[in-house]
């Protein structure tokens, strides 16, 4: 039996993008007695728009995960209980193009906050998010996934999550560090322009609007299991403060649809018609296109279960993505 977590100051790597801003606003909104600090990248201007409602609630501090002193000072001076691992190039179609980048860049971001942290001889509870894409192309036959299924990446994304899976595993083993993985399955994320989800439900609302004719999309075949990002961040805390360490973990909601489907259901939720056509340019070299997971194991530990319908995700998604489409009307 694992000792009780008190953790009262965290620290999110990524906190600015749209993942790491949902995160935070879970934990200001919900956990206000937790201090709450976030990385973000040095370069460029700090982003605002995904974090505008709690800019004041939240301490950034501007680092690249890449340099190895900025992580380690940054972690001395915060001495967080507790870490989100969230920093990380998503897009698996992105890392086809820039196969060399995604790799150094995930790898060594995460490499250098494991040993950052072994150096600033601290000893905070580490969530590191992964991705079921490690699990590569599984067959129905072997259908709903469960962390026991082996890995097979098929693209350079997946390989660099899974790297990092190892690496948190080997400190975790050699050092004694408090590491827990995560591979959250397919989330309805409005932040995250690159989703399947996204994409279709902001070009919906374009159409809507007479911003576009037509809604583009690639392979509607593949099969995915959904989970509101509402729903996740409230996991991602759940698995923070309750799983065990050195421990893998699944996570997701309880709906499957193929892309299909998810899109044939915005498509009669539209309030004009919405004519849609393959691109050729939005096919990835190498799918995953089967994701039916198996998540009992972190609901059994924890006692977790989603908390917004299907229903309520899509009105959601909607409803961010129509807004936004209203600020390009002409």
């Amino acid at each position: 039996m694992e000792p009780e977590r008190n953790i009262k100051r965290i620290l999110i790597t990524g906190l600015t993008g749209t993942g790491g801003s949902q995160l935070a606003e879970y934990i200001v909104n919900n956990h206000p007695e937790v201090e709450v600090h976030g990385i973000s990248r040095s370069y460029g201007t700090l982003p605002s728009e995904n974090i505008k409602g709690i800019a004041d609630k939240v301490v950034l501090h501007r680092c690249d995960m890449n340099d190895f002193s900025s992580i380690l000072k940054i972690l001395k001076i915060v001495k967080p209980d507790g870490i989100f691992h969230l920093a990380s190039y998503a897009e698996v179609k992105g890392s086809f193009d820039m196969p060399l980048f995604v790799t150094y860049n995930n790898i060594m971001s995460s490499a250098n906050l494991f040993e950052a942290v072994r150096q600033a001889e601290i000893d905070p509870y580490i969530l590191i998010t992964s991705t079921p894409e490690v699990y590569g192309q599984i067959p129905q036959e072997q259908m709903p996934i469960t962390e026991n299924h082996q890995t097979n990446p098929v693209n350079p994304y997946a390989a660099s999550k899974l790297y990092q899976e190892k690496l948190a595993y080997i400190y975790f083993k050699s050092y004694g560090m408090k590491n827990i993985v995560t591979r959250m399955f397919s989330y309805i994320n409005p932040r995250r322009k690159d989703l399947f989800s996204t994409s279709f439900a902001m070009q919906v609302a374009r159409i809507e609007e007479g911003l576009q004719k037509e809604l583009l999309h690639g392979n509607l075949k593949s099969t995915r299991t959904l989970i509101d990002v509402r729903d996740s961040v409230d996991a991602y805390w759940t698995a923070l403060n309750k799983c065990r360490t050195g421990e893998i973990y699944n996570i997701s909601g309880k709906t499957v649809k193929t892309v299909g489907e998810f899109l044939d259901l915005l498509k009669s939720l539209a309030k004009t018609e919405i004519p849609s056509r393959l691109d050729p340019k939005l096919l990835r070299i190498s799918d995953s296109v089967l994701q039916v997971v198996d998540t009992s194991k972190f609901e059994k530990e924890t006692g977790w279960k989603p908390k917004y319908s299907f229903e309520e995700t899509i009105q959601y998604l909607l409803d961010y993505c129509r807004n936004e489409a209203k600020k390009y009307r002409i």
